[in-house]
């Protein structure tokens, strides 16, 4: 697939970022993929931080990464994952599969995308009836970080964090695309106090009816 993004900037701050994450997340990362099993569809694979914690039951991983420096080190960690893993350096937004997916999985990446609704729609397409989006999101917070969140998408965030806005309702869009969400929680991956826009995540399972 022929739609890779150049960002070496952001590609060079996620590397970064992904080396040194908290156990917290790490912690959340592993949860959101608890129980999958068949075939899964990872969005926005990054790094391939992901790949390590894929439970054996899962049959294949197609992990879409159109970051091309980001892409070739999600190749390096493939080689190493417990399940088969394929890395895509196209869009989402372009992916079609003549066989549905069991599950998709989204880490921190639906705060990113140009067109939520547009993705969160493509990512329900491809599911099979009765399949999972696992999502581990960055979400609009409340009170005073919302504030801060707010603030944070209106200056230099987005263009330092790879298009990354923190103050998206991503579970409403989820759910108008006509999910079910059975299972959705927020953690801090930082303490509360850190001035962060993105401390508090979104941990959830939301299903397409059968």
């Amino acid at each position: 697939m022929s739609d890779t993004v150049d960002n070496p900037f952001f590609a060079r701050l996620w590397v970064a970022m992904s080396a040194r994450e908290p156990e917290s997340l790490r912690l959340l990362r592993r949860e959101n993929l608890l129980g999958l099993s068949g075939r899964v569809l990872e969005v926005g694979a990054g790094t391939g931080t992901n790949f390590a914690y894929y439970p054996d039951t899962v049959t294949e991983v197609i992990a879409v990464e159109p970051e091309r420096r980001l892409a070739a080190l999600a190749a390096r960690a493939a080689g190493a994952a417990p399940v088969p893993v394929t890395v895509d350096t196209g869009t989402v937004e372009k992916l079609t599969a003549r066989v549905e997916f069991d599950a998709v999985v989204c880490s921190l990446v639906l705060c990113s995308v140009e067109e939520p609704e547009r993705v969160v729609g493509q990512l329900y397409s491809l599911l099979r009836p009765g399949g999972q989006l696992r999502y581990l999101e960055h979400v609009a917070g409340i009170g005073a970080r919302a504030q801060l969140q707010k603030f944070a998408d209106a200056t230099l965030w987005p263009r330092l964090a790879g298009n990354c806005h923190t103050h998206r309702h991503t579970e409403e869009t989820i759910a108008a695309a006509g999910f079910s969400v059975t299972d959705a929680r927020r953690e801090w991956a930082f303490p509360a106090w850190v001035p962060l826009p993105v401390a508090e995540f979104a941990l959830g399972v939301a299903v397409k009816p059968a």
